[in-house]
């Protein structure tokens, strides 16, 4: 089964539009989003096309499809208005024979791993900088930013088909790529 991945919205309209046409042309079953959703945070300048209430309509026609952690910028008030799940602080998934543990990654990141097995994969966004790589048995993901990039990375997300995550920019480029599972 086919998956996109993403972090990191911001309350861009912007990219969450660009976002959800990558989606319907892939033909990925669900959208994985790894938080950060509305609220740009006092550290981020605006976003383009900074319009949360944008994003809430669009988000909320896809409900069925999405599946959410929450961001260190989501709050309680975001889940009165988004019509999907945004409040956990993680998710352990197991798709197509993997093992993930799914968080935004402002506690736990590539610098302070959760409890996990050699090849289980960590799923995280938060930072803002792509990242696909094995660290001691442990792979470590992160598909960049919708629509706030740092380090010199594009606007991505990530397709997750088989056992391949790869991350992609808007105009359907691939980033980087990781074989997982071996």
């Amino acid at each position: 089964m086919k998956y996109m991945i993403a972090s990191d919205i911001h309350g861009s309209a912007y990219y969450c539009r660009e976002l959800l046409n990558a989606y319907e042309n892939s033909g990925a079953a669900r959208l994985i989003l790894l938080g950060d959703i509305l609220y740009h945070g006092p550290r981020n300048d605006l976003p383009r096309e900074y319009a949360p209430k944008e994003v809430i309509t669009m988000l909320n026609a896809n409900k069925n499809q999405i599946y959410c952690v929450r961001g260190n910028c989501d709050t309680e008030v975001d889940q009165m208005v988004l019509e999907f799940p945004v409040l956990a602080d993680y998710g352990l998934l197991a798709l197509n024979g993997l093992t993930i543990y799914a968080t935004h990654g402002h506690v736990y990141n590539r610098e302070n791993l959760p409890p996990m097995q050699k090849g289980d994969i960590l799923l995280h966004g938060h930072t803002h900088v792509l990242t696909a790589e094995d660290q001691e048995g442990v792979v470590v993901l992160n598909p960049g930013s919708v629509s706030i990039p740092k380090g010199g990375n594009p606007n991505t997300y990530a397709i997750l088909e088989e056992q391949v995550f790869r991350v992609m920019d808007f105009e359907g480029n691939t980033v980087k790529e990781i074989k997982l599972g071996e």
